[in-house]
């Protein structure tokens, strides 16, 4: 399974600028960063996005390619971005924007930056959700308000609540099937508001699951007062995670999501992923949610032979939940062998991809303990991580939050 995203970026705020609001709506700034740039952040933290396109108003392309490229070396997501010319319709957009896909990529979540504030969790469960019978998955709120049916200005029918969802983005499909609703609506001159209202004319199974009630779209001026009112006390945090591993197992060795040729087999229940097993618990400790045994036991059957970078993903979920944003992270693996030093470039490299954080801020260390110890006489290893995060909290309790783990 290869999955990239489509941001859409490429809308008129013609709402907002009937209003005064001069800006477009996905440039403008929210904690210093366009709009846009936000659901980038969101998307590379979710390690199963491999790639994003972004579609941009046609006379604003060269532009905003400029600025995506100073972003990028300032607030490196960790994963390769395209930009494209969006039309003049939504879908458009998207239908220019699924042509830069990769010929690998097999599904697409499609999503409007008008969206910032929904979270990495929401795409884990939409790709965990997706069956082999449908052509797509969505995010939907029920609605609460009561909804009437008009002619004119009178009431023609009162509608059943029970029956009704207010749809939101990300969604998520099968490229193939996104195409063929895509090709066939152009065929048509088919017009609509969203991706599933294709997939669904065009006879393929679209599902709905529970959405986020902070996944708001940005689209009046009133919703602008809503990034105003996002202010947080900073709280600092740290956490420290530390796992060992016997050798002599049947697990290849792995570390931070690396394959290391060569290396020991490995004794464990999941794929025995040392350092990202430490960088878990560090993480945790930021959070105040205990450790790794907690929320992935040994004793669960699901886990065993689960990679960890799920558990990762997992724990990085709980972040945006809770608003914790990683800032630095420092990795100390101790082996007697095999040698981590042809392999931290490449360890550094895949855990930025997998956290979203810049290189600069992740530091890999290896050393031995001389002979010594069970590491020291080769019977396994061991790793220790030191994250700090700072949490976004409205909460008037401001002081730093330090936790140990292990």
């Amino acid at each position: 399974m290869n999955i990239w995203a489509v941001l859409l970026a490429a809308g008129k705020s013609s709402r907002l600028q009937s209003q005064g609001q001069v800006q477009k709506k996905q440039f403008l700034k929210y904690q210093g960063l366009p709009l846009f740039w936000h659901s980038v952040q969101t998307f590379a933290r979710n390690p199963r996005i491999r790639g994003l396109v972004i579609a941009f108003p046609e006379q604003e392309l060269e532009r905003s390619r400029q600025e995506v490229l100073t972003l990028q070396s300032r607030h490196s997501p960790g994963i390769p971005l395209k930009c494209t010319a969006g039309g003049s319709l939504r879908q458009d957009s998207v239908f220019n924007a699924l042509q830069q896909l990769p010929r690998e990529c097999t599904h697409v979540l499609v999503h409007d930056a008008a969206r910032p504030f929904f979270s990495a969790r929401l795409i884990s469960a939409l790709c965990r959700e997706l069956s082999q019978d449908m052509g797509g998955i969505i995010p939907g709120i029920q609605c609460r308000d009561t909804i009437k049916e008009l002619e004119g200005d009178m009431v023609a029918r009162t509608l059943s609540r029970d029956r009704l969802t207010a749809v939101q983005t990300p969604q998520y499909f099968r490229l193939n099937a996104l195409l063929h609703a895509h090709n066939e609506s152009r065929k048509e001159g088919f017009t609509a508001t969203d991706d599933a209202s294709m997939l669904e004319r065009y006879g393929f199974q679209v599902r709905v699951i529970p959405g986020e009630e902070n996944n708001i779209k940005i689209t009046t001026p009133e919703d602008l007062q809503m990034l105003a009112n996002q202010s947080h006390q900073i709280i600092p945090c740290t956490g420290m995670g530390y796992d060992v591993h016997r050798y002599g197992g049947q697990r290849p060795m792995i570390l931070g999501g690396q394959p290391i040729p060569g290396g020991p087999g490995i004794h464990a229940h999941s794929d025995g992923d040392v350092l990202i097993h430490a960088l878990v618990d560090a993480i945790l400790g930021c959070l105040g949610r205990g450790d790794i045994g907690d929320m992935f036991p040994d004793s669960d059957p699901a886990n065993e032979n689960l990679s960890s970078t799920i558990f990762l993903s997992e724990v990085l979920a709980l972040c945006q939940a809770e608003n914790l944003e990683l800032t630095h992270m420092d990795l100390t693996v101790v082996a007697q062998s095999p040698k981590i030093g042809p392999h931290k470039s490449a360890i550094k490299s895949n855990l930025a991809g997998l956290t979203g954080l810049h290189p600069s801020r992740i530091n890999i260390k290896a050393t031995t303990e001389e002979g010594l110890g069970f590491t020291g006489s080769g019977q396994g290893i061991k790793a220790m991580a030191i994250v700090t995060a700072i949490k976004k909290s409205r909460s008037p309790d401001n002081q730093p939050c330090n936790s140990t783990t292990q």
